[in-house]
């Protein structure tokens, strides 16, 4: 990205995959894990839940599934339109994602539906709006 060309879906399961085990890790430590990543299709969102093949405990098998636990997922999508994103990706500085990678982005996302849990804010509120979403929301889990 860093060099302008987008991700497929062969640069980012591999990621996808050391996320599953870093999430299926931590939640079987008992540890609420909070995960900031773009998971921009379903399929990506179902690897952070159920790995690459959609039954295996985890991407690489290690002989301890029995002792993983299974990963609850609430997707927070942020919702914006293309225009104000980019205006936001136009001031950043230093980011690695060049803004030219926006549309690509758009492009590839699929928001989340049923039955995914989820929940959708709007980008155009402020942020401590938006943590107050989410908290109110994980209260009643």
């Amino acid at each position: 990205m860093g060099e302008g060309i987008p991700l497929n879906d062969q640069d980012r399961i591999p990621w996808l995959c050391k996320l599953h085990d870093i999430l299926l890790r931590d939640v079987a430590s008992g540890q609420h894990v909070v995960l900031a990543c773009s998971a921009l299709k379903k399929m990506y969102r179902d690897i952070l839940t159920q790995g690459k093949d959609g039954a295996a405990p985890k991407c690489k098998e290690s002989g301890r599934e029995a002792k993983w636990a299974k990963i609850q997922l609430l997707v927070v999508h942020l919702s914006g339109s293309f225009e104000v994103i980019s205006e936001r990706l136009l001031k950043r500085q230093g980011h690695f994602m060049p803004p030219e990678l926006l549309q690509s982005q758009f492009e590839t996302l699929e928001p989340p539906a049923a039955p995914e849990t989820f929940i959708q804010i709007s980008v155009n509120k402020n942020v401590t709006e938006i943590i107050a979403t989410i908290m109110e929301t994980l209260k009643m889990k």
